[in-house]
């Protein structure tokens, strides 16, 4: 995994969810592709997809479970996939957890 993205536009104005409890910024690749880049301080939280997605963790660590699936944990430098149109659990205890999520 890079430490850096490169030939990128980022969208200045951050995504602030759950009272700030995850914050990340979208970032456009030329191509018209989307990521977004953020963090989730401790907590546990529910998202939505509306497309498929893959979390990559960049930093911390958390545990999630896909609608439908049991619970999972996620390290640094792995990830995993969200199916569309589903949701999944996150919950990141004692340190923020950092990550890029792939949009499908």
């Amino acid at each position: 995994m890079s430490d850096k993205i490169e030939n990128i536009s980022v969208i200045t104005k951050a995504n602030v969810y759950f009272d700030g409890k995850c914050i990340s910024h979208t970032v456009q690749y030329p191509d018209g592709t989307k990521k977004s880049v953020g963090v989730i301080l401790p907590a546990t939280l529910t998202f939505n997809t509306g497309v498929p997605e893959i979390m990559q963790t960049v930093a911390g660590s958390c545990r999630y479970r896909i609608k439908g699936e049991d619970w999972k944990t996620c390290r640094s430098g792995e990830s995993f996939n969200v199916p569309g149109n589903s949701s999944f659990d996150i919950e990141v205890t004692n340190e923020p957890y950092h990550y890029i999520c792939h949009f499908n």
